[in-house]
């Protein structure tokens, strides 16, 4: 197994140092989803895996970026409480600024880390009746098609002040606390590359004259004078003459 990956980060490597993309700065836009489990949740209830999705807008500055997401999700859970919007599931909506900082940002592969806060809206008595602060940390690998379409997988730890709910037995609080695993999308908002310079014009050949000597005289004939006046004067408004 660790010669497989060694050899697999040897093949990556080339693609990591040579392929290249043209980072611009931009805003952009996204979306993802994958699975959500909740950790340090009360002994008394068990989880299963969830899910969440989200969306998201922001600003890259090639390198740092800061965005704005929203998301939500779902964890299937053995708790049901007559009476309350826990039952069988806790959903929780949040709203969170992210801020990120891309790795190699100019590279084909791009590595990211970030952190975020925010505020969500998790299940109580009412539907995402209970609202905490929230709170999360992202590492992901990031694969740029160009410089406005990316793809990407992330880790996520997030996690949100303990919410509460009113049971006939008294209030219970509870841990929220979660590790996702997700995929998504971006794309950002660029100019279009420039063209390239157009091919500089093929030099313009300089005209060429042709004198005549008549045979055995060394005088030039009126012929031959007004072709050399005519080189003259070619020489004066273009720059150069050729006389054979």
């Amino acid at each position: 197994m660790k010669k497989l990956l060694a050899v697999g980060l040897l093949a990556l490597a080339p693609v990591t140092a040579e392929a290249q993309i043209n980072a611009q700065p931009g805003i952009y836009i996204g979306a993802g989803g994958g699975a959500d489990w909740f950790i340090g949740s009360n002994a008394n209830a068990s989880t299963w895996t969830g899910w969440a999705v989200g969306g998201k807008a922001g600003y890259d500055f090639v390198g740092p970026r800061v965005e704005l997401e929203v998301g939500y999700g779902q964890v299937p859970t053995s708790a049901n409480i007559p009476g309350t919007a826990i039952n069988g599931k806790v959903g929780q909506l949040n709203a969170m600024v992210n801020l990120l900082y891309d790795f190699m940002p100019t590279s084909v592969i791009t590595p990211y880390i970030g952190v975020g806060a925010g505020i969500a809206f998790i299940d109580s008595n009412t539907s995402l009746g209970s609202t905490q602060f929230a709170y999360q940390a992202m590492l992901g690998v990031a694969y740029n098609v160009d410089e406005s379409l990316r793809f990407m997988i992330e880790g996520r730890y997030f996690g949100t002040t303990n919410p509460s709910v009113d049971t006939p037995f008294g209030n219970v609080t509870f841990q929220n606390q979660n590790i996702l695993a997700l995929a998504g999308v971006t794309y950002k908002f660029v100019a279009p590359s420039p063209a390239p310079p157009a091919p500089p014009a093929p030099a313009v050949a300089p005209p060429s004259y042709m004198v005549f000597f008549d045979w055995d005289r060394s005088n030039l004939s009126a012929q031959a004078l007004n072709t050399i006046k005519q080189a003259a004067q070619a020489f004066k408004t273009k720059g150069n003459a050729r006389i054979t």
